[in-house]
């Protein structure tokens, strides 16, 4: 039987390429976004792709609109599609962004709504019950085209994977630490170069395999 992983997340489940500007939307082919990487390594498994560049965990962005903000797109996603077995959530770096004030505590105040939402009797029902698996993003770089967004986000990028770690734990959901695997491009400072894509498809495709 077919098992069913929503991953739902920002420009970097979308497979947006590292940005040469600031009006730079090159996505990757198919193949190479790490959801379909992960779907190719695996054996029985549908991939659902939900990645919406500029998504944020929390926020209703001033300048890309209301529909950024991740609490509301986590519903809908998870009212469009399923039943699902798996809930991967990789969101965070749009947070980082100044106009949010970011903190380590403020972010993982943000991923912690998500699962709240994803671990709700709602939602759980729906989908005859399914896990949930938070990827960390990988520390922000503060260079390329679009730093002056990212003004103080490197040093708290650092900060946010002990602080989602001991949520996750908390709240008995699994966790992975992509800044483990991947690094964010020099290139613009917060996407992912292709080799990246590559190796969390196979990362999250172990980790499923291992459930």
């Amino acid at each position: 039987m077919t098992k069913f992983m929503l991953a739902f997340g920002d420009s970097n489940t979308y497979g947006k390429l590292p940005m040469l500007s600031t009006d730079d939307n090159r996505r990757f082919g198919p193949d190479h976004r790490w959801p379909r990487v992960a779907q190719a390594t695996l054996d029985g498994w549908d991939v659902i792709e939900e990645g919406l560049p500029g998504r944020t965990t929390q926020f209703d962005d001033p300048v890309m609109g209301a529909h950024m903000n991740g609490r509301l797109g986590l519903r809908i996603a998870l009212q469009s599609h399923g039943p699902i077995d798996l809930l991967t959530i990789m969101l965070g770096t749009n947070d980082m962004k100044t106009r949010f004030a970011p903190t380590p505590a403020r972010v993982t105040a943000g991923v912690a709504g998500l699962v709240d939402i994803a671990l709700s009797d709602e939602y759980q029902i729906r989908h005859s019950g399914f896990e949930v698996l938070v990827i960390c993003p990988p520390p922000v770089l503060e260079q390329g085209p679009i730093k002056g967004e990212f003004l103080g986000a490197a040093m708290v990028s650092q900060g946010l994977a002990p602080a989602l770690q001991a949520h996750c734990a908390a709240r008995k959901v699994h966790f992975l630490d992509a800044g483990q695997l991947v690094g964010s491009s020099e290139q613009d400072g917060v996407h992912f170069e292709p080799d990246g894509q590559r190796a969390l498809g196979e990362a999250v495709a172990g980790f499923i395999s291992a459930l």
